[in-house]
C-alpha cells in the first residue's frame, strides 16, 4: 500500500482559468432566453447575419471535393491562400511580402493572437492594451504568463450630448510612454477599433510606432476589419522601415468574406517574428481547416476583380447611416464609426424605473449592463455593454453605452429600429 500523501483537490482547475466571473455573453445570452418579447433582435455579437457572396460559397463547395482539401494542411497555412493573402497584400503594404515566410495561416484571429502571445510573452512581461478592449486579449495574454498595462481611450467630451465622430476616442502618447518600464515587450494595436470604431491616424501610428521603436517593443496589430474603412486608413507596418520590423499584423478572412464561423485568420510581419508566431500555432492547433482554407484563397484571388471590397465597404457604411437614423429620431447621441461594423450609442437620456427587478449578476454590474438587459426583456433588442471590456478603474467612461453590431439584413436593422423606438417613453 502507497505512504504517498494524499494530494489535496485534484480537480482544482488551474489559475488561468479559475475565478472568472459571468461573462457578458452568458449574461445576455439569459437575458434572450427570458425575455418575454421574442424572437429576439440580435444587435449584440458581431456575427454576421447573411451569407458570404457567392463566390466564396462555391468555392468551399469546390474545395471539399478534392482529397488534399480533406486532409491536413500545412502548419504554416496552405501555400495557395498565403500566396493569395502576399499577393492581395503586397500592394497594401508597399512591398513585396514573401508568402513562404512572412505569412502564416491560424485558426481565426484570435488563435492567431494567442499563437503570437505563446510565441514570444513569458511569464512576467508586459503587455500595453488600450482601453476599451477586445475582451479575448486579456484572457490570451494572461494564458501566456503576461501582465497587462491599461491606457484608457479618452471618450469625446461631448459624447452624451451630441452625435460624436469615433476619431474623438483619443490618446496621449505621454500617457502611452507612461505604461512602459523594463518588462513592457508588447503593445496591442486594434484598428479600426472594437468596440469604439475609431481608424488610428496616420499621426497617432506614427507616434505609437516611434515609442515602440525607442523601447524596442513589438507591435501586435488588430486589423480584422482592415477592409470595411470609412475614412483613411493607415497601416502601422507602412510607416517606417523600424516600424515593420518590429510589427505583426493581424488579419481575419471570416471578417472580410461574412464567414466569422469558418476560423480562417492569418498575420502578416518580418520572418524572425512569423517564425515563432507559427511555431506556437503548431503546438496549439497544428493546423487549420483545409477546405476554408482553400475557399479564403479564391476570396483573396477574386475579391478585387470582382470589385467585392469596394461593394462590402458601401454597403456596410449604409448599414451604419439606416441604424442610426432611429438615434437621430430619438435624440440619443452616438459615436458614428470610422470603419467596422459597430456602433456605439450614449443612452444616459433613457432613465430606467427606480424599482425595476433586476437579478443579482446583473444588479452589481455598471449602468451599462442594466440598460442592456432592461433593452432585451423589454424591446427584445440586445446589445454588448461596452464596461466588460474595461478595468474597474475605467468603468464609469462607458456605463452610458451600448454597442450595436449592424453587420444584419436590412429589415433586421429596421425591427431593431422599430423596437427602439419603444424607449421614447422613458426619455424624459
Amino acid at each position: 500500500m502507497s505512504s504517498t500523501p494524499l494530494r489535496g483537490d485534484r480537480f482544482r482547475p488551474a489559475n488561468r482559468v479559475a475565478g472568472q466571473k459571468q461573462d457578458v455573453w452568458t449574461i445576455i445570452n439569459e437575458a434572450a432566453i427570458a425575455s418575454p418579447v421574442q424572437p429576439i433582435i440580435n444587435m449584440g455579437q458581431g456575427f454576421f447575419g447573411y451569407n458570404p457572396p457567392k463566390f466564396i460559397i462555391d468555392a468551399a463547395k469546390d474545395a471539399l471535393d478534392k482529397v488534399d482539401c480533406n486532409q491536413y494542411s500545412p502548419t504554416k497555412g496552405r501555400p495557395r491562400l498565403k500566396n493569395a493573402i502576399a499577393r492581395a497584400y503586397s500592394p497594401l503594404f508597399g512591398r513585396d511580402i514573401d508568402p513562404e515566410t512572412e505569412v502564416t495561416i491560424t485558426t481565426g484571429a484570435n488563435e492567431g493572437m494567442l499563437s503570437a502571445f505563446m510565441g514570444f510573452i513569458e511569464p512576467g512581461d508586459e503587455v500595453v492594451v488600450f482601453e476599451p478592449f477586445f475582451d479575448q486579449y486579456i484572457s490570451n495574454i494572461e494564458m501566456a504568463g503576461g501582465v497587462i498595462r491599461y491606457v484608457p481611450l479618452q471618450p469625446p467630451k461631448n459624447g452624451g450630448t451630441e452625435v460624436s465622430s469615433a476619431g474623438d476616442w483619443t490618446v496621449d502618447t505621454a500617457d502611452i510612454e507612461k505604461a512602459f518600464n523594463s518588462k513592457t515587450k508588447m503593445i496591442v494595436l486594434n484598428t479600426p477599433h472594437n468596440p469604439v470604431g475609431k481608424i488610428f491616424s496616420k499621426s497617432e501610428l506614427q507616434g505609437i510606432g516611434d515609442l515602440c521603436t525607442k523601447h524596442n517593443l513589438i507591435i501586435l496589430s488588430d486589423e480584422v476589419y482592415d477592409r470595411l474603412p470609412f475614412t483613411p486608413f493607415t497601416r502601422v507596418a507602412t510607416l517606417s522601415p523600424a516600424i515593420a520590423a518590429r510589427t505583426l499584423t493581424v488579419g481575419s478572412a471570416g471578417k472580410n468574406f461574412y464567414c466569422t464561423g469558418w476560423r480562417v485568420g492569418y498575420l502578416i510581419g518580418p520572418a524572425n517574428l512569423i517564425h515563432y508566431v507559427a511555431a506556437a500555432h503548431t503546438r496549439i492547433c497544428f493546423s487549420s481547416v483545409s477546405p476554408l482554407q482553400e475557399a479564403a484563397a479564391v476570396g483573396f484571388e477574386k475579391a478585387e476583380e470582382l470589385g467585392f471590397w469596394e461593394q462590402s465597404r458601401r454597403e456596410m457604411m449604409g448599414k451604419v447611416e439606416r441604424f442610426c437614423a432611429v438615434f437621430d429620431e430619438l435624440g440619443i447621441p452616438y459615436s458614428k464609426p470610422e470603419g467596422g461594423y459597430f456602433v456605439l450609442a450614449n443612452l444616459a437620456r433613457v432613465k430606467l424605473p427606480d424599482d425595476y427587478n433586476f437579478p443579482a449578476q446583473v444588479a452589481d454590474r455598471p449602468r451599462d449592463f442594466k440598460l442592456a438587459w432592461f433593452l432585451i426583456m423589454e424591446l427584445g433588442v440586445a446589445a454588448i455593454p461596452p464596461t466588460e471590456f474595461y478595468t474597474p478603474k475605467n468603468m464609469w467612461m462607458a456605463e452610458d453605452w451600448l454597442r450595436f453590431a449592424v453587420c444584419k439584413e436590412d429589415d433586421v436593422l429596421e425591427g431593431a429600429k422599430e423596437r427602439l423606438r419603444g424607449l421614447k417613453k422613458y426619455m424624459p
